[in-house]
């Protein structure tokens, strides 16, 4: 039962009007839910706290909630507390893996790009935020029921290409590439910008070798495959043991055959004009020239954008398209979705989910000046760190080594996914691998628990357990957290923001340990408690299960 919605309905029989938004109270002693009167002056002509009176006689009793009351200009709901009970946890032992889901998005398809790096790169920690949030809000449309398309649009065209091959041809060793590729090529990337601050015609040589890439020449074309290919590889290997897949790696390189229709297309409409040999689409008010071609005729990264979209429109018929790009990058999308737009694309389907800025405490990241910390690196002194706990605490424990891939990989993502996205994150060691606290491992120690309590009953969960007998205080808390759980994942893909789950499940992972301190389960006084008290114990782990998995992050039965 959807006691919102029931008490929606009621609200309407008394003719109110509009949405009804109902809000929670700070303190549980005030109701369940209350609703404000202060729209409704107007319509009825009266005070709110008149309006809140007359609606509580109005409604009188009712057979799902304990009581209404006015308090003021709210009405307060307090809904039956056995009713409650039977509902949320009936409403989770039927969903299982599905609850907290809706077919929202049933019929609808959502492209979302994330990821993005850069080929001749590491995948650095940097590449941390768009990954994670991306792979998180993939998830959660596909919970609700979204054919989701999931795009890693890599950077393996561009100028930093040019460098690459300009490099290469100055000092490259086919037999250091071939037995580094990845390392080897971010260091020939770094040595050449070094070089470029003491002699600005080597950033020339690199436009130049990028212009015979996108002539087709066929010595830069072998070279950039080779170093394309290398660095593909190695992506898929990380992101396959982030347990992160994508539908499409499709990057810049693939729309380099489709930029000519939108060439055409912004010359036949008279958006376009040169301007120092450039190709330009002039933006509203003070906003800087969408500069689509260079004065090289070299494309640039908006005329690239623009062909992507015109492919995902045709290719995918998408009911929004999501670039999960840091913020850095708004200023391009507004001049990229404003072009779109010109060009007849609906951009209301286009959508930039930025994110703040990672940083060291010294500063900016910087591949250009070799500053940035591996993904991989921080992965693997994760996964190193909880191996050494493990066999501290629980050397006994099966499958140890892949416990702590779980919990090590868990801890990095959630230590970013707790923050909100728009906010700058300060990457730390610390911080990364701090498993005290409010913290991923400590929301899968939580999930671990339950499993271990459901283990030594060595009995079935008995779905037909006596509820009502479930009257403790930290109980019900526990069930009103569990309600929470689909308006949470609601909410995520409102704002796209995970941290909203993330939150959720530190707040539910507390509400279950006070449940588990405060009501003996396994022990309890009577036959008919552990019954219940072990279904609320299994809810509360599929309720967390199901939120991490969401996250991209596993549940462990054991740690």
């Amino acid at each position: 039962m959807d006691f919102r919605e029931k008490i929606g309905e009621l609200l309407k029989k008394q003719g109110i009007q509009g949405d009804i938004v109902l809000e929670v109270p700070p303190q549980p002693e005030l109701g369940d839910f209350a609703f404000p009167c202060f729209p409704l002056a107007k319509q009825f002509k009266k005070a709110p706290n008149a309006i809140a009176a007359d609606l509580v006689l109005k409604i009188g009793k009712v057979d799902f909630l304990e009581k209404v009351v006015a308090t003021g200009p709210y009405v307060n709901f307090f809904v039956d507390k056995p009713k409650r009970t039977e509902a949320v946890l009936r409403d989770i032992t039927k969903r299982k893996d599905t609850f907290g889901s809706h077919p929202i998005g049933k019929g609808k398809t959502i492209v979302i790009d994330y990821s993005q790096p850069n080929v001749g790169k590491p995948l650095g920690i940097h590449h941390l935020g768009s990954t994670v949030i991306g792979h998180s809000l993939a998830n959660i449309h596909k919970f609700l029921g979204y054919n989701v398309v999931g795009v890693n649009y890599i950077g393996d065209w561009g100028t930093q290409f040019g460098v690459l091959l300009s490099a290469y041809a100055k000092w490259g060793d086919e037999k250091k590439l071939q037995a580094d590729p990845v390392n080897y090529l971010l260091s020939l990337y770094v040595k050449y910008s070094a070089e470029e601050e003491k002699d600005p015609a080597l950033h020339e040589e690199a436009k130049a070798w990028f212009k015979r890439l996108e002539d087709g020449d066929p010595h830069a074309t072998k070279l950039w495959t080779m170093f394309r290919d290398y660095n593909l590889s190695t992506f898929k290997r990380v992101y396959k043991r982030l347990e992160i897949e994508f539908d499409s790696f499709n990057g810049e390189a693939f729309v380099r055959d489709k930029m000519g229709p939108i060439i055409d297309d912004v010359k036949k409409k008279g958006i376009s004009e040169e301007d120092q040999g450039m190709l330009i689409v002039r933006m509203e008010g003070d906003l800087p020239p969408c500069i689509l071609r260079k004065s090289d005729e070299a494309s640039t990264y908006a005329l690239r954008d623009l062909a992507a979209i015109k492919y995902r429109f045709d290719t995918y018929k998408p009911d929004k398209v999501l670039y999960v790009v840091a913020q850095q990058q708004t200023l391009h999308f507004i001049q990229v979705f404003a072009v779109a737009k010109k060009l007849g694309f609906d951009n209301d389907k286009l959508e930039h989910i930025s994110f703040g800025m990672m940083r060291l405490p010294d500063g900016k990241m910087s591949t250009r000046k070799g500053k940035i910390i591996f993904m991989e690196d921080v992965l693997d002194r994760a996964v190193e760190d909880v191996a050494k706990i493990i066999q501290d605490k629980n050397p006994e424990l099966k499958d140890k080594a892949r416990v702590a891939e779980q919990v090590g990989i868990g801890a990095v993502f959630f230590a970013y996914l707790m923050n909100d996205r728009i906010k700058d994150f300060e990457f730390s060691w610390d911080r990364m691998l701090d498993f005290e606290g409010d913290t991923g491992p400590y929301v899968q120690y939580t999930h671990a628990r339950a499993c271990s309590v459901l283990r030594k009953a060595k009995e079935e969960v008995s779905v037909d357990a006596n509820l009502s007998v479930l009257n403790a205080k930290s109980e019900y808390e526990l069930v009103t957290m569990l309600e929470r759980f689909p308006d949470i994942v609601a909410s995520v893909l409102h704002d796209y923001k995970p941290h909203i789950l993330s939150q959720y499940l530190l707040r539910l992972s507390h509400q279950f340990n006070e449940f588990y301190h405060d009501c003996p389960i396994i022990t309890a006084e009577n036959d008919e408690l552990r019954k219940a008290r072990l279904l609320l114990c299994d809810c509360a782990r599929q309720a967390l299960q199901n939120g991490l998995g969401l996250l991209g992050i596993a549940s462990p039965q054991e740690m």
